[in-house]
């Protein structure tokens, strides 16, 4: 009898792209980043990915500093498999983004593909009441390039080399997929791939089924048996992105920097809520969840032991 395939589920916390005013139950403090993470993974979340914010008004904070506030908690309290932002925010330099995952070393990072128009402004006619000053310039900026140039792309993989770190590689749009493949035929990167292809963002590909198998048909076409296939769907399309991927045998990523939402005009309280979601998605499919222990070695992962926090 065939044994039902292992679906590796990641969890994106908090993100850099919602705002606190969006929702009370984004976390924003340490504590809650920590507490957000280990209760996804204790849901099902093999991998947590982690972005860290400044605790008074909820900004986007890539120090650091920032980082080793909750790495710690994390690594100590759960065996999940941490995953740290190179992305950041796309207002911030590639230095800045770079530094935590040089400083900490950790099993995964996330590392986009490619450059693109990135527009968060349609948030605005949804959140009319914002806190914090810094939400509605951050939120109306309609002149964010977010920069992934190949020489931004080649700093990343250099600066990590020889740590033992691997990539979860964020594809919002067929091009990007095409910029992993010259990075692997020049050995700057090696299979497993583990690509993250992502729907439904203003300025990347849309969350159509058709755009789902696309993305599919060109990462077959170009990485074979290479690669391991994820999907996230931003905002309200988040489950129904995951089960069109997880029905053609892809792993899935949900979490509060995805969307807010558990359902029509719902807010998710917790990650874990999302979590519990798709994983009854993916049961009712016939599928396993995978272990964190399982997610390493599908990814090949160092292991949890051999990072610096």
């Amino acid at each position: 009898m065939a044994k039902a395939r292992k679906v590796i589920i990641s969890c994106a916390v908090t993100g850099a792209i919602h705002t606190p005013s969006m929702s009370p139950y984004l976390p924003v403090t340490p504590e809650e980043i920590a507490d957000a993470a280990i209760g996804a993974a204790e849901a099902g979340a093999a991998i947590v990915h982690l972005h860290a914010r400044d605790p008074q008004t909820g900004a986007p904070d890539q120090t650091p500093e920032a980082f080793a506030r909750f790495l710690p908690i994390i690594r100590q309290r759960s065996d999940c498999v941490v995953n740290i932002t190179t992305g950041g925010a796309p207002t911030m330099t590639i230095e800045e983004r770079v530094k935590p995952v040089a400083t900490f070393k950790p099993e995964l990072a996330s590392l986009n593909l490619g450059s693109m128009n990135f527009g968060l402004f349609g948030m605005l006619d949804r959140f009319k009441d914002l806190k914090h000053d810094w939400e509605r310039t951050y939120l109306a900026n309609k002149e964010i390039i977010f920069r992934n140039t190949f020489g931004q792309i080649e700093h990343i993989l250099t600066t990590c080399a020889g740590s033992g770190t691997r990539f979860e590689f964020e594809c919002y749009d067929t091009a990007h997929l095409y910029n992993l493949k010259y990075f692997l035929d020049r050995g700057l990167v090696q299979g497993p791939l583990f690509i993250q292809t992502v729907f439904g963002l203003q300025g990347g590909i849309g969350n159509h089924p058709d755009d789902i198998a696309h993305m599919k048909r060109t990462a077959d076409r170009l990485f074979g048996d290479q690669y391991r296939w994820s999907v996230l769907g931003a905002g309200r399309n988040q489950m129904n992105v995951a089960a069109i991927a997880a029905a053609q045998g892809g792993h899935v990523r949900v979490g509060l920097e995805d969307s807010l939402w558990l359902g029509p005009g719902r807010l998710a309280e917790t990650n874990a809520d999302q979590v519990r979601r798709v994983r009854l998605i993916l049961e009712g499919l016939g599928l396993e969840i995978a272990t964190p222990d399982e997610a390493r070695e599908m990814l090949s992962l160092k292991g949890g032991d051999k990072v610096a926090f």
